[in-house]
């Protein structure tokens, strides 16, 4: 049985990740939250590059992530997808909930164009 909050959502993100991969064509969308910020990645992991990363501390006049400012960043990644080529993704919720900030960074996404 998982000690706290973080091993638990450690040994999610190991289960999520031994069934998921992303492609040069299907990259992995990764989602990381912090108390003060959350970040997006598109990753290949083929060649274990990341090719476009987008993250709230990069907004303007933003102290912390809400669920407005994590819609911003789900269109952010969304836009420089797009602008690669790439339209489908693989959603990795790293372990965290499907709620709140992540359900809005993964709508934000959907909203710029990107399918998963």
């Amino acid at each position: 049985m998982s000690v706290n909050k973080v091993s638990r959502r450690l040994r999610i993100k190991r289960s999520i990740r031994n069934k998921i991969s992303g492609t040069s064509a299907r990259p992995r969308l990764s989602v990381f939250r912090s108390n003060k910020a959350i970040y997006a990645q598109l990753i290949d992991d083929t060649t274990g590059k990341t090719l476009a990363a987008a993250s709230s501390v990069k907004l303007d006049g933003v102290s912390n992530a809400n669920i407005s400012v994590s819609n911003q960043v789900g269109k952010e990644i969304g836009a420089k997808a797009l602008e690669m080529g790439i339209t489908q993704v693989v959603f990795d919720r790293s372990g965290y909930l499907y709620h709140g900030n992540v359900k809005s960074l993964a709508e934000g996404a959907r909203e710029a164009g990107l399918k998963f």
